[in-house]
């Protein structure tokens, strides 16, 4: 061999070397960022689901625009979230909706957060909505709570507060500062 055909070859064997070195620690780097990175471990679209109690009767039905769930931390992010609650009678009483949603089932609590508006389902309710940037829900004992601005509806009143508290299986809703609110006789 020739010196031309050696020095071809060790130049070719240095770049070989160099690429396969650049290639290594991009790897290693793209490792380190996506490690970072917490990916749902699914993703649903247009979801409809129903959960039931030990009794086998509805405790609450959810539809969503989009679901990711974390099985990690078992919680789920829904947007534009529809729930509808079932409290101890089994009967379709408040539906809830709002522009986000999580499920966190170690707690067993419902987050909605922005533009968060419940609806009494029956319209003989004596509160016909209430409206909020901020609630919590658990399920285990239908109590929601919030520290933010409060607006409910009924048939002849609108009542505004900070904060609330309401036991869905006592029907009880209680506004915890600030209250004001007006009436219209008929």
């Amino acid at each position: 061999m020739n010196r031309v055909t050696l020095a071809i070859i060790a130049f070719f064997t240095a770049a070989l070397i160099l690429y396969w070195q650049v290639q290594n620690k991009r790897n290693t780097d793209a490792g380190l960022q996506n490690s970072d990175v917490v990916r749902p471990d699914y993703v649903a679209d247009d979801l409809h689901s129903v959960s039931y109690d030990e009794n086998g009767m509805i405790s609450s039905r959810v539809s969503a625009k989009h679901m990711e769930h974390y099985e990690q931390d078992d919680r789920t992010v829904f947007s534009s979230p529809v729930y509808w609650i079932f409290p101890d009678k089994g009967q379709a009483e408040w539906r809830m909706t709002a522009e986000q949603g999580l499920l966190d089932k170690r707690s067993n609590k419902v987050v909605l957060e922005n533009n968060v508006i419940i609806d009494a389902i029956s319209p003989t309710e004596p509160i016909q909505s209430i409206s909020t940037s901020y609630l919590e829900l658990n399920l285990s004992n239908m109590i929601m709570t919030s520290d933010k601005n409060i607006l409910v509806k009924g048939q002849d009143f609108d009542i505004t507060g900070q904060g609330l508290y309401a036991d869905l299986n006592a029907q009880q809703v209680k506004l915890l500062s600030q209250v004001k609110g007006t009436y219209e006789t008929k």
